[in-house]
């Protein structure tokens, strides 16, 4: 596994990779970076992919744009312009957890023609989440972040606390049965680069701000939510409450859609049940489309 780097939309993107073949994405969320794919690389790379782990806009050692837009159509359209710039005008495979899964799903909706075969952990779609939340008051709290993080400041300050500890609660609340303190560690010390923390919370912040969101980008906003034609599987582990979307979000998609849960697992399944999560993912992509 090696690191290298590459220009795409406008920012220099650092990302791991290894091995050849079709090119396949691995998209991490947030807190998180593109070591917690180390787990997938290596076995998606010996069965014949190249494996490209992308640390996404405003994730260190990838660039900080300073006056930069983090909101979803801004984010769809690196990850489109990354498939180009690795792949040329071939469609790549991707994988994606948490915000790398709600990126992707603007990636599906958007550039359709960018993306082979598609596999989304951990989180619904969003037009699935915006719904949930307005029927189910359990939902909303399982998504306090969101709202706290709205706030100016205040959560910058109580993040760096006492190094990092609510960002190592919120793991431990995500994935309760699992421990990952070498990972968290690495997590905090990538977040306490200059201007990090502030880059990764404007994902959170721009989702609700509309003065946040690039208004250049009208046609990408129109189309981020539009029925997905690309092959989808969305996994969820049995600990995260999100899967319960899973079984009535088919109206969002208007190709092959399937979805699963992995038992035992929460938030970060694919650090608490690799083997089984590797399993998955490499049954999907290898279905012909």
């Amino acid at each position: 596994m090696r690191q290298d780097e590459i220009n795409a939309n406008g920012i220099r993107f650092a990302y791991l990779t290894q091995g050849s073949g079709p090119l396949l994405l691995l998209l991490h969320g947030w807190p998180d970076n593109a070591h917690s794919w180390e787990k997938q690389i290596p076995v998606l790379a010996e069965a014949g992919y190249t494996v490209v782990a992308p640390f996404l806009r405003g994730y260190p050692p990838t660039e900080v744009p300073v006056d930069g837009y983090y909101d979803r159509a801004t984010l769809a359209k690196d990850i489109a312009e990354l498939i180009v710039a690795l792949n040329g005008g071939e469609p790549a495979l991707l994988v994606a957890q948490d915000w790398g899964a709600a990126i992707s799903y603007g990636v599906l909706g958007a550039f359709p023609e960018r993306v082979r075969r598609a596999v989304l952990l951990a989180v619904p779609h969003p037009a699935q989440i915006r719904r949930t939340l307005r029927r189910s008051p359990i939902q909303a709290i399982r998504s306090f972040h969101w709202f706290l993080f709205q706030l100016p400041s205040v959560p910058e300050s109580l993040l760096r606390a006492r190094n990092f500890a609510f960002m190592e609660f919120l793991w431990r609340l995500w994935s309760p049965n699992f421990e990952d303190h070498a990972h968290v560690a690495r997590i905090k010390k990538m977040m306490s680069e200059p201007g990090a923390l502030e880059a990764t919370l404007s994902y959170y912040r721009a989702m609700m701000k509309r003065e946040m969101q690039d208004p250049a980008l009208t046609d990408i906003w129109r189309n981020l939510d539009r029925p997905i034609t690309t092959p989808t599987l969305v996994l969820c582990g049995s600990h995260d409450m999100r899967g319960k979307m899973l079984e009535d979000q088919d109206e969002y998609f208007a190709g092959e859609y399937r979805w699963g849960i992995v038992e035992g697992a929460g938030h970060f399944l694919h650090r608490e049940r690799p083997r089984e999560v590797n399993e998955r993912i490499l049954a999907w992509l290898s279905r012909s489309s």
